[in-house]
């Protein structure tokens, strides 16, 4: 009797540090799958739909400057109030949309993970790569913005250092990534870290120097404040596009280490929560 062949075996994982990596990159046509689901299903049955993503950074950049700039008299640096607000949500909102994103892989899919199989790895992998559609929109907004404002002759001075871009990019997403699926893991067992999960994000954003500069803040403040791997790369975003801000590449060098300490504990925690989370869910 001829042996069977199969195309494809599922077996369980054999411990903690048997991720099977390959398998995503064997499901990847399904990556791209998840990105449209997700693109088309964020804005189903809403009026302006894709506008949404100017719409957003605009009015939150508004409320910044009126708040901020013009009762807090928060500076900035030299920079138009409103380019430098927006610089820093576009930046910020691309790292806390994979974050809160990620952070309900388990929950957010409980019913199809429950039906099929598949790395699950998939899900919050697609949830980075759709939000760089909206970042990369707010980024031509941007830019948009930032002509206007050097055709004014205003004091904007974009750099060589531009070209770190995607490197800001990756380290945000692979933080975003990193921790969403650490926060994920431990949702399916403590419901508490969801309701955490919305203002936590918000407290980490006036943590991070998004509508103030560094320099506004001196000694244990600006030394605890390095210490949140966002605010270099905010800083570096800020001061490649506008002028202002600075570039630290010891503390960019940190927030990598920081990402790439997230990503593992996040991949195994989260390989080791999926072998049981159906019952805990």
């Amino acid at each position: 009797m001829d042996k069977e062949h199969w195309t494809h075996i599922i077996k369980a994982r054999s411990g903690w540090f048997d991720l099977k990596l390959s398998e995503i990159w064997a499901y990847r046509y399904l990556i791209w799958v998840f990105v449209k689901r997700d693109f088309v299903a964020a804005y189903k049955q809403t009026i302006l739909g894709p506008f949404w993503f100017f719409i957003q950074p605009v009015f939150s950049t508004i409320v910044y400057t009126v708040i901020f700039n013009n009762i807090a008299k928060l500076p900035t640096d030299g920079i138009p109030p409103a380019l430098f607000y927006l610089a820093g949500i576009t930046a910020w909102n691309y790292f806390s949309d994979c974050l809160n994103k990620t952070s309900s892989t388990f929950i957010s899919n409980v019913a199809i993970f429950g039906k099929v199989y598949f790395p699950r790895m998939i899900v919050p992998i697609s949830v980075v790569i759709s939000n760089l559609i909206k970042f990369g929109v707010q980024f031509l907004l941007l830019l948009g913005l930032l002509l206007f404002y050097h055709l004014k002759g205003a004091n904007v001075n974009p750099n060589i250092w531009v070209l770190i871009t995607p490197l800001l990019i990756i380290i945000m997403a692979g933080m975003g990534l990193g921790f969403g699926i650490i926060i994920s893991s431990l949702t399916t067992k403590y419901r508490d870290m969801q309701y955490m999960m919305a203002f936590g994000v918000q407290l980490l954003m006036y943590a991070t120097p998004v509508v103030y500069p560094l320099s506004f803040l001196h000694g244990n403040l600006r030394t605890i404040a390095l210490l949140n791997p966002m605010t270099s790369i905010i800083e570096a975003f800020k001061y490649a596009y506008l002028g202002g801000g600075e570039i630290n590449f010891l503390y960019l060098g940190y927030s990598f280490c920081v990402m790439i300490l997230l990503l593992f504990f996040g991949l195994i925690l989260f390989h080791k929560v999926e072998k049981t989370f159906m019952d805990t869910v």
